[in-house]
């Protein structure tokens, strides 16, 4: 018995290896939106209903949601750059960095691509997004929403941070306060310290599966727009961003899901989802922030399962 049990382990073990390994078939192109150009690519195809993803930042690139691209055995995965961003147009009108834009640009791209129906998966600002697209639009066409370490409540993200600075050493905390007083942000001492929040919080742990998109760069001056200098100190035009009192209008499938280790606080995300009339809470063991490079096997799967029974009759 014990024999068969480990044959049939590793039979599974290769057959998932198989399919995460293929190479789906890409095509990509660009899409007028409110604002100028965006780039996309669509991976794969299939029957089932297609879907689209949006990155983070504000101001981040859709590079690592090439992490999905095995989920194309079975429909379309649509990754793209948002406007002022990695391969799309990068126009000087900062005045188009405005939440409402970002929703005319996901209607654009969707009718562009006759993406009548989807799936939306956002993580982190591109939760947010996904939030906001649907209530804005009264969920037209959207079959599941899927919120990767969303910001729903800059507030709450705000007093999620601070919590977690306090497991920083006594000398980082204590060089974020002054230069955050002193709005020294920009300097040496300041990034060093950000960068100790992030190695816990953020990016910790080595990738595990990374994609290069050398011509791609991200635009830090939306970031700083919209967000602000760091990712505990907001200061930008979602300083009062707020979807908590809303949530209960959510009435599709959802799934919210996050790193142990998350900035986005497992504690914060769970009560999140019980806001929302059965949705789903999921969280991923031993990554932060960065979940899909860092546990790119776990969050393949909860993302193709839940779509799977969201499509289920």
């Amino acid at each position: 018995m014990t024999k068969l049990v480990s044959i049939l382990t590793l039979s599974l073990a290769l057959l998932v290896c198989w399919a995460n390994a293929q190479v789906t078939e890409r095509s990509s192109g660009f899409v007028d939106v409110p604002g100028g150009p965006v780039w996309y690519e669509v991976m794969g195809g299939g029957d089932g209903v297609p879907l689209l993803t949006l990155h983070g930042g504000p101001g981040g690139t859709s590079c690592g949601f090439q992490v999905l691209s095995s989920l194309g055995d079975e429909r379309a995965v649509i990754r793209y750059d948002q406007l002022g961003t990695g391969r799309s147009g990068r126009p000087s009108n900062n005045a188009l960095w405005q939440r409402d834009r970002f929703v005319e640009e996901i209607d654009a791209l969707r009718g562009a691509l006759g993406l009548d129906e989807v799936h939306l998966l956002g993580h982190s600002w591109g939760g947010a997004l996904a939030a906001y697209y649907y209530l804005e639009t009264d969920g037209k066409g959207i079959r599941s929403l899927i919120l990767s370490s969303p910001l729903i409540s800059t507030q709450q993200w705000i007093a999620d941070t601070n919590e977690l600075r306090t497991l920083l050493p006594d000398d980082v905390q204590a060089a974020m306060r002054k230069h955050e007083a002193a709005g020294t942000t920009d300097s040496a001492a300041y990034r060093a310290a950000e960068q100790a929040f992030n190695e816990q919080f953020v990016t910790r742990g080595d990738p595990v599966e990374a994609y290069a998109c050398p011509d791609a760069p991200w635009n830090p001056s939306i970031y700083n727009q919209m967000w602000g200098p760091t990712e505990f100190h907001a200061t930008g035009s979602l300083q009062d961003f707020d979807l908590t009192e809303r949530l209960t209008d959510i009435r599709v499938p959802t799934l919210f899901m996050t790193g142990e280790f998350d900035e986005a606080r497992p504690e914060t995300i769970k009560l999140y989802a019980a806001m929302v009339d059965g949705a789903r809470f999921e969280m991923i063991p031993g990554v932060a922030h960065a979940s899909a490079s860092r546990a790119p096997d776990v969050y393949r799967a909860l993302v193709r399962e839940f779509i799977e029974t969201a499509e289920a009759p």
